[in-house]
């Protein structure tokens, strides 16, 4: 945690001369930006690269490394920008329902719980793809030294209750880690 902490203490010093935007000058700026002003966009982006810096760090040790969050955070700050319209007619802004900030938040909070949730799951998967490989690799030893011969793919198969298309993907995923370990 404390690298992570380090991460987002650099970027945020990198950001000290950056003056965040208010509520009043986001409002401001998310009117012009909606209306086609570039500068005003681009000052709206500048001015809340602290914010969803701080949104970022709400999601540290979460599993995704504090660059990527930082990196996803960002992404939605731009895309924010760009989708944000006030409704002026009506007094209240949309699509959020809200001010820039709380569309912001909105879009920066699910952008970040979406890469935290997408690693879970790679690693759940990969967990279970290791699972079969170490299970793959135990038969496969223990078959040989019963039949005193390397087993087959279909009697690997028969003995996991696989395909043998199933025993041919495990062995390729173990194939090709062991290509990826001696390109390091």
């Amino acid at each position: 945690m404390a690298k992570e902490y380090d991460i987002f203490q650099m970027y945020l010093e990198e950001l000290d001369a950056v003056e965040a935007c208010g509520e009043a000058e986001n409002a401001a700026l998310a009117q012009a930006a909606a209306a086609g002003n570039e500068a005003a966009r681009s000052r709206l982006i500048e001015g809340n690269l602290k914010y969803v810096l701080e949104l970022s760090r709400g999601f540290a040790g979460k599993g995704v490394p504090a660059s990527d969050l930082v990196q996803e955070a960002n992404m939605a700050l731009l895309v924010a920008s760009a989708e944000y319209v006030p409704d002026t007619e009506t007094e209240r802004e949309t699509p959020a329902g809200g001010s820039f900030e709380h569309f912001l938040e909105e879009r920066v909070t699910a952008a970040l719980t979406a890469a935290v949730d997408a690693h879970k799951a790679q690693s759940k998967i990969s967990r279970k793809v290791l699972g079969r490989v170490n299970l793959l690799q135990d038969v496969s030893k223990q078959m040989a030294e019963e039949l005193g011969r390397e087993a087959t793919v279909p009697e690997l198969a028969q003995r996991l209750k696989m395909t043998e298309d199933e025993v041919k993907d495990i062995m390729k995923v173990a194939l090709d880690a062991l290509k990826a370990m001696g390109e390091d």
